[in-house]
């Protein structure tokens, strides 16, 4: 099929209605036709030679042109679509490589399989771009709300039309055992929007903790402007939620404005989601406070935060704990996703338990070392000491406050407590020795003894190998394993070192080793602080001309 002057109007007309119909741009759609003609010259005239085609895009006309390149001697390998200088000059004045000698051929003639392959090109061109112009659509719309219709299900993912594209609602994204069927409305989070080989695909989610955010987003206007915000949200899909809110305006209390007049605000949410109950807690900046509201209905009597480790002891009345830990430790759950803390529920009882055994362990601490009586040894406990250091190189004062102490007795105590911690140190330092520790690390400032001694048993015996160690090699941390978080503990967490000071010491080793410069570790000056600097030179130098 030639492309004649008959036919020439009706391509334009195709791409315009293919445009329609996709949604997209008709120049796409020529473009699209343009290489699908030059495919099918290419079959006629050759798959060597470079021929293109373009189309106006007012008269529809074809224009087959054969484009050949001007190239180096030593560089022509494409004789139909390439040529070196010499050959140009019979087309050209002043050829010069690099440039482009193109003569228009006539139009070809399409036959049925140039036709089909001509069709495929176009159709997948059509295809690709309407792929990009749905996933520029919905790229910008992750992390909104959708209403959609669904269209069909499988292997219990819901597909649904949301208008310019189909979007999957996963199995594991749906409510509970919530069911749809062909026709039904929908309304979905948009949890994310990626390009795929096989197209963009939007991902959606009736679970995620962000639509339950965005919904009362929709039904409470405090939030949407601003005035209230959502700080957390921890859900238990299809059962029960927990949402931390705050004000930004003393007048408006959060819990009221979300739960709204006899509750219609947080029902319609409860409704959506079908009949998930939802605890409004008002978040609070005190992490130990905040605690105690997302724990709520059950009452805490005291509340323990370990910041370092991130995780929280929360004391409870006997008869509260079961409400604390909620059915199937529900309760405790969404608190600890709330707040983002470990949290370790005891009673009253649990704890006064725990405490009992921890001033037996300090009591008879004191009377193995110091060689106290039980009763002595107590009351060191009973005023707040609890090692050997503490008793030792604490001032005296201290120790005078405790009845039935007096100078000569303070004396006493802390010279039996310095022998002892003399003691241990020497006999840790011998083991470190035979361990095969080097004096360059037993000398290191920062190290004692035992710590020396910790290190050489897990096989760091010099300063190279104390400088190669990660600070959380020493201090400890935390890690995430399948969701829950791991203690990784630190060789030198036992002396109470922390990451501040196991990184201090790393570096002071590689310093002293040379790996560093220690100009590298000096804070560089601010500009401001240097055009100070100039401005004060300046002024010098001017009052010294002026002298």
């Amino acid at each position: 099929m030639a492309i004649t002057s008959a036919n020439q109007l009706e391509l334009l007309q195709t791409a315009e209605a293919v445009a329609r119909e996709k949604m997209i741009d008709p120049t796409l759609v020529i473009e699209a036709m343009e290489e699908s003609l030059s495919r099918a010259a290419k079959s006629r005239y050759g798959s060597e030679m470079d021929i293109r085609v373009k189309i106006d895009r007012k008269t529809g006309r074809a224009t087959f042109t054969r484009v050949r390149t001007v190239v180096e001697d030593e560089e022509l390998e494409n004789y139909q679509a390439e040529m070196t200088v010499e050959q140009a000059r019979q087309y050209m004045a002043e050829p010069n490589v690099g440039d482009v000698y193109t003569e228009e051929v006539p139009p070809v003639d399409m036959g049925r399989i140039a036709a089909q392959s001509a069709k495929q090109v176009i159709l997948q061109k059509v295809r690709e771009a309407e792929r990009d112009r749905q996933y520029e659509e919905f790229k910008d719309r992750a992390g909104t709300i959708i209403n959609g219709v669904v269209k069909r299900e499988e292997y219990g993912n819901v597909i649904v039309d949301v208008g310019r594209g189909e979007g999957i609602l996963r199995r594991n994204e749906k409510i509970g055992r919530e069911g749809y069927r062909p026709g039904d409305r929908i309304r979905c989070y948009i949890k994310d929007v990626r390009r795929e080989a096989r197209g963009p695909q939007i991902f959606l989610s009736r679970t995620a903790p962000e639509f339950m955010a965005e919904l009362f987003k929709m039904e409470v206007p405090e939030i949407y402007d601003g005035i209230i915000e959502i700080k957390a949200v921890a859900r238990d899909p299809g059962s029960r939620a927990k949402i931390g809110v705050v004000s930004y305006d003393g007048s408006i209390d959060p819990v009221g404005a979300c739960v709204g007049m006899r509750g219609s605000r947080v029902q319609a949410v409860v409704n959506e989601l079908q009949g998930e109950k939802i605890d409004i807690i008002p978040w609070n900046e005190d992490m130990p406070t905040f605690l105690v509201n997302a724990l709520q209905p059950a009452e805490v009597s005291k509340v323990v935060l370990d910041e370092d480790a991130e995780r929280i002891e929360v004391v409870v009345p006997d008869e509260q704990l079961s409400l604390a830990i909620g059915r199937r430790g529900q309760n405790v759950r969404l608190a600890s996703q709330l707040t983002g803390l470990d949290i370790d529920i005891m009673t009253e009882e649990e704890e006064s338990q725990r405490r009992q055994k921890e001033f037996e362990e300090r009591t008879k601490l004191f009377m193995d070392t110091l060689d106290l009586d039980e009763f002595f040894a107590q009351l060191l406990v009973s005023e707040g000491f609890t090692n050997l250091e503490e008793v030792a190189y604490v001032e005296q004062d201290e120790l005078l406050v405790i009845d039935g102490v007096d100078e000569d007795t303070a004396e006493e105590l802390q010279t039996r407590a310095r022998e002892h911690l003399e003691e241990q140190a020497r006999k840790a330092l011998e083991t470190a020795r035979e361990l095969g520790a080097e004096d360059s690390l037993i000398e290191f400032e920062g190290l004692t003894p035992q710590m020396v001694e910790a290190l050489a048993k897990d096989g760091i015996k010099t300063l190279e190998d104390f400088a190669t160690c990660a600070d959380w090699e020493l201090a400890g941390g935390w890690t995430t394993d399948g969701g829950e978080r791991v203690k990784d503990d630190g060789l030198l967490e036992p002396f109470d070192v922390d990451l501040a000071e196991a990184q201090n010491m790393i570096m002071t080793a590689r310093v002293m080793l040379g790996w560093v410069d220690p100009a590298d570790l000096e804070p560089e000056a601010s500009e401001e602080d240097e055009d100070a600097e100039g401005g004060e030179d300046g002024e010098t130098a001017g009052q010294e001309e002026e002298v």
